[in-house]
């Protein structure tokens, strides 16, 4: 499936290529499910750090499936092992993407899955739960600390409430409509509507912007913390914000003890439907429309 203009899910077609092989230090995976994130649609829209990519080019981060082969080096993964992981998009740029049948993947690109996690759930992981973890060592705040995280409905937001939650801070929560039991459920202290001012919130020192829903720096108090998942204007000086922009990067250690956590249910996520890879512009559309309660998922 790739991306053969840049616009709208309409460019997104089946196409053929030659299969991929498994070259030294990596795997030759079979897609078996495959995440929707907002990155994607963002990269078919052309909104790409650095400059949009120029078409046609592979989409999709997550996946979840099957080693097939493995190359020169590898040793402790074998064919028929099940695994999950992402292809750093921000490195591929569209020449790999989980978007497909096979992914060649890096060794550090993929972790084993429990034996009691199905794929479409593990396939929701990486990405979202990478970023969140690793948001939250850049705000790496004591327990007991009030911490607002916007977009707690979505699947890093959902991670970030988790995992804050279970290191001790108090998570002030935005939820979309009707979601507010799940939030609560995820560990939030307080969850306010995803319409709620963000003026009026604060200050909390502390602030995971997750889903841009307002204008987060009015949330944060001065000499406090600020986490956005994207770039946003800086913060007044005279504020002595640190402001931070979340990039994930790839640690397969990390990575390991996130998809063991969801497999035990120490981690919560849910998958709101599935959709085969054939239709990723339909699944595009329905990610575009809002209001879902969980990830869209591809499958063969």
């Amino acid at each position: 499936m790739a991306a053969t203009a840049v616009g709208g899910p309409e460019v997104l077609r089946v196409v053929e290529r030659p299969d991929p092989v498994a070259g030294p230090g990596k795997v030759l995976v079979r897609v078996r499910a495959v995440s929707v994130n907002p990155a994607d649609l963002g990269a078919r829209r052309g909104l790409v750090p650095g400059g949009p990519v120029p078409p046609p080019f592979v989409l999709g981060w997550d996946f979840a499936g099957e080693v097939v082969t493995v190359g020169d080096g590898v040793t402790d993964l074998r064919p028929g092992t099940r695994v999950a992981g992402m292809v750093p998009w921000y490195l591929t740029r569209g020449d790999s993407g989980a978007y497909a049948e096979l992914v060649s993947a890096e060794r550090d690109w993929v972790v084993p899955i429990p034996d009691d996690l199905d794929l479409a759930a593990a396939a929701t992981v990486a990405l979202n739960a990478s970023t969140a973890r690793q948001a939250l060592e850049l705000i790496a705040a004591e327990p007991g600390t009030p911490l607002l995280v916007t977009g707690a409905s979505g699947g890093v937001g959902g991670f970030a409430v988790q995992l804050a939650a279970q290191a001790g801070l108090r998570v002030i929560a935005g939820a979309g409509r009707d979601d507010e039991e799940w939030v609560r459920g995820l560990g939030a202290a307080e969850v306010l509507p995803r319409t709620a001012d963000l003026a009026t919130v604060g200050p909390v020192p502390a602030v995971l912007d997750a889903v841009p829903v307002g204008t987060p720096a009015a949330a944060v108090a001065d000499g406090g913390t600020l986490v956005t998942t994207r770039p946003t204007p800086s913060v007044d000086p005279a504020r002595r914000v640190r402001q931070h922009v979340v990039m994930v990067r790839l640690d397969p250690s990390m990575l390991a003890g996130l998809m063991a956590a969801v497999a035990e249910g120490r981690l919560r996520t849910r998958v709101a439907v599935t959709l085969p890879l054939a239709e990723a512009a339909d699944a595009h559309r329905l990610v575009e429309a809002g209001g879902l309660r969980g990830k869209v998922v591809l499958v063969p």
